[in-house]
């Protein structure tokens, strides 16, 4: 345990972003699985493949992704989508 103003408050903060970090990602993890599902059945799927780059979009931009993470996740997505139609 940190004795030291500056890094309790630095804890703090970590915790913070961490549990921000974890939402995001989860969410993240959950639009994708609809996209591909949506992509296998064929119902929506233009929306909800938009709506997972949208997400990944914002993810990447907040640095929770990194930029070429979040492209070839999108790029990905995209791929499949092509195929699928």
């Amino acid at each position: 345990m940190a004795n030291i103003k500056s890094q309790i408050k630095r804890n703090r903060q970590t915790e913070k972003r961490k549990l921000r970090n974890r939402k995001v990602r989860s969410e993240l993890h959950t639009r994708n699985k609809g996209a591909l599902s949506a992509i296998e059945s064929g119902e929506n799927a233009d929306e909800a493949v938009r709506d997972a780059i949208k997400r990944i979009d914002k993810a990447a931009q907040s640095g929770i992704l990194k930029k070429n993470t979040a492209a070839r996740r999108k790029s990905r997505l995209q791929k499949r989508l092509n195929a699928a139609s």
